[in-house]
C-alpha cells in the first residue's frame, strides 16, 4: 500500500527581506481562493511562533508537554511540539492532503519551484539558489502576474494527474440471490458492462471485494476490502490507500445502463478544487457509486470511517464535493437494481 501524499503544485515564494513576500501572498491567496481551489500557506518564522499569551489556558497546556488544538466559531488551530525528524516536507506532506496548492513562504534553499521578488535596489538572487521559475520586479503588477503562473501549475498539476478505476464486487447481493456482478444483461455481465464503460479515461482497472468475477475479467488485479470498513467504503478506501495520488473513478456491479457516455460527462465534472463528484438523480438522491474521488477526498472518508457513517454519500454534504445532473439522456446510466424483479424490468 502506498502512503504518499497527492501531488498539487508546491511554490515557494522568495526574496531578500522587504521584498513584499507576505504583501504578494496576501494578494494572491484571495484570487485563488476565488477560483474555488483550497490554499495552505507554510511560513517560517526565525524568531519563534507566537500564538497565544502566557498565561493563557491553552499556552500552559502547550508548555508542559501537550500538542493542542483551538477551536472556535471560525477557525481551528493546532499547535505542535516539533518532532525529531519534523521538516519542511513532512508540513508539505500534511497540507497536501487537504488542500489544492501549497505556499511556501521563504526557504530559498530548498529544491522547490520559486517565485523571486526583487525589493527596491534589490541584488540578484544568491549564488545556488535554484529552481527560480518566475523573477518578479518591484515596480510590476506582481499579484495577477504570479496568480497567473500558479493557476498554470495548477492546472499542469491537475491534467498529470493519473485516474483510475474501480468496480466494487465485495457486496452481499442478498436480494438479488445471487452475485450482481454476475447477472448477465444483453448478453454481457453486469461487471463486464461496468468495466467496459469505465475504461476508456483511466489507466487502471481493478477490482474491490471478494466476489466472484466472469472468467474474462480474471486477469484484472484484485483488492481486498478493507478490514473493518463496512459496505461499499470498504472497496473505496482500499483502493484509496493503495494508490493515494490518483483519481479513481468508482462503479458498482448493480447498473445495466452504465455506459461510456455516461462516465466521460462524469468525469468532465472534474475541476481543480473539486475533491469528489457525485451525480444528483431524481428526489434529490446523489450517487456515490458511479463517482469520481480526488485524493484529497480520502482523509475525509478515513473520518467518516472512524466515526461508523458507512455511507460514501455522507461525502456530499462538504462543500468540496459537487452534485450535477446528468443529462436527461444519460441519466438512465445511474439506475440500479437489487433485485430479480428489477433486472427483468430493464428493457435496454
Amino acid at each position: 500500500m502506498e502512503n504518499r501524499p497527492p501531488s498539487p503544485p508546491v511554490i515557494a515564494v522568495c526574496g531578500f527581506k522587504d521584498s513584499g513576500k507576505t504583501t504578494l501572498l496576501e494578494g494572491v491567496i484571495p484570487l485563488l481562493c476565488n477560483q474555488g481551489l483550497a490554499v495552505g500557506v507554510i511560513k517560517h518564522d526565525a524568531h519563534g511562533v507566537q500564538v497565544d499569551h502566557r498565561g493563557k489556558d491553552s499556552d500552559s497546556l502547550f508548555r508542559v508537554g501537550a500538542d493542542v488544538l483551538l477551536r472556535g466559531p471560525n477557525e481551528t488551530l493546532t499547535r505542535r511540539h516539533p518532532s525529531p525528524v519534523a521538516d519542511l516536507e513532512e508540513a508539505v506532506d500534511m497540507l497536501l492532503w487537504r488542500h489544492d496548492v501549497v505556499l511556501v513562504e521563504g526557504h530559498k534553499e530548498t529544491p522547490l519551484p520559486k517565485i523571486w521578488l526583487y525589493g527596491p535596489g534589490h541584488p540578484p538572487p544568491p549564488p545556488g539558489i535554484s529552481d527560480i521559475v518566475l523573477e518578479l520586479a518591484w515596480e510590476t503588477e506582481r499579484t495577477p502576474k504570479a496568480t497567473s503562473w500558479i493557476m498554470e501549475r495548477v492546472h499542469t498539476a491537475w491534467d498529470e494527474r493519473r485516474i483510475n478505476g474501480v468496480v466494487l464486487v465485495g457486496g452481499a447481493s442478498r436480494r438479488m440471490g445471487r452475485p450482481k456482478q454476475l447477472v448477465v444483461h444483453r448478453g454481457v455481465t453486469l461487471s463486464e458492462r461496468a468495466v467496459e464503460a469505465i475504461s476508456g479515461p483511466v489507466e487502471k482497472i481493478v477490482f474491490a471485494g471478494s466476489g466472484p468475477v466472469p472468467r474474462s475479467l480474471e486477469s484484472l488485479p484484485r483488492l481486498p476490502d478493507s478490514p473493518g470498513v463496512v459496505g461499499p467504503l470498504a472497496g473505496l478506501l482500499s483502493v484509496m490507500r493503495w494508490a493515494p495520488d490518483a483519481t479513481w473513478v468508482v462503479a458498482a456491479c448493480d447498473m445495466p445502463r452504465v455506459n461510456s457516455e455516461a462516465v466521460a460527462w462524469l468525469i468532465g465534472q472534474r475541476r481543480p478544487g473539486v475533491w469528489a463528484v457525485m451525480p444528483s438523480l431524481r428526489h434529490g438522491r446523489v450517487e456515490p457509486l458511479l463517482a469520481v474521488y480526488e485524493p484529497q477526498a480520502r482523509p475525509l472518508l478515513e473520518a467518516q470511517a472512524a466515526c461508523s457513517r458507512w455511507g460514501p454519500r455522507h461525502l456530499a454534504a462538504n462543500d468540496r464535493v459537487i452534485c450535477p445532473t446528468p443529462p436527461a439522456e444519460l441519466s438512465a446510466a445511474w439506475e440500479n437494481v437489487n433485485t430479480p424483479e428489477e433486472m427483468a424490468s430493464v428493457s435496454v
